[in-house]
């Protein structure tokens, strides 16, 4: 009995010994996906600054460079009428200038996301797809009287816009539908469409990988907006379904 007991107070230490080290392991691999995450974040905002200053240098500077050729100094000694079109000239070039930078502004935050909200700029996207005429895109929002806030309408918004860009490019689908709704304290949206996609082992797989940039940029917003997403494909095997889910009150 002894004998007994000391194996089993042996084997008791030795058990909590590994769900220690269990733990420990959990918790350093949850401290290296938090980093994968910020890593993915810092590059996608990184990578969009780059873009929108080499915008900035190769469009805007120009034209602002050119339209200060028409202003210089010596437009004083030129004559009324030369003075008026050098004004002119100049004048077009600071709208075209103006016009790029409104583009630009665009890109970073939709004036239809942020005048009129999350729905409104969804069904302005799926009208450009439907116009095109090569998919059949549709659109639905059953319940979106208040409006999350603008930080998390930009997160989904960017989120919504990548799934829906890779669906194009890469699934072939013949149509894609897009619905919101809510249940009880849950906001959620759905994606379904009929072509090639990809189901929840693929993105667990690629979405910390270097080359997986899109699917890192879609889980670093999802985390920070502390949802969930799910990649399936329907019992029917017919079409794919994306899910997001996200708690209403969670802050960010």
């Amino acid at each position: 009995m002894f004998t007994l007991a000391i194996a089993l107070v042996v084997f008791i230490v030795f058990y909590q010994r590994r769900i220690i080290q269990y733990q420990m392991k959990m918790q350093r691999m949850e401290e290296e996906q938090q980093k994968l995450l910020l890593a993915a974040s810092i590059q996608s905002q990184e990578e969009e600054r780059q873009r929108i200053a080499a915008d900035l240098h190769d469009d805007a500077g120009p034209l602002l460079a050119t339209a200060r050729l028409y202003l210089n100094e010596n437009l004083v000694h030129q004559e009324v009428t030369t003075q008026l079109q050098a004004i002119f000239s100049a004048k077009q070039i600071i709208d075209e200038a103006i016009q790029l930078i409104r583009n630009i502004s665009h890109s970073l935050m939709p004036s239809t996301l942020k005048n009129f909200g999350l729905e409104s700029a969804i069904n302005d996207v799926f009208q450009k797809i439907n116009g095109s005429g090569s998919i059949n895109a549709s659109c639905r929002f059953h319940d979106y009287r208040r409006r999350l806030s603008t930080e998390k309408e930009l997160l989904l918004f960017r989120i919504i816009q990548e799934l829906i860009n890779n669906t194009l490019k890469h699934s072939h689908a013949s149509f894609i539908h897009l619905i919101q709704g809510r249940n009880n304290d849950q906001f959620f949206i759905r994606i379904h469409h009929d072509g090639y996609g990809i189901t929840q082992d693929t993105y667990e797989k690629y979405k910390i990988i270097p080359e997986g940039l899109g699917l890192k940029n879609i889980h670093s917003r999802v985390k920070i907006l502390k949802a969930n997403i799910t990649f399936e494909k329907d019992p029917s095997q017919t079409y794919f379904k994306i899910s997001i889910e996200l708690p209403l009150e969670a802050p960010l």
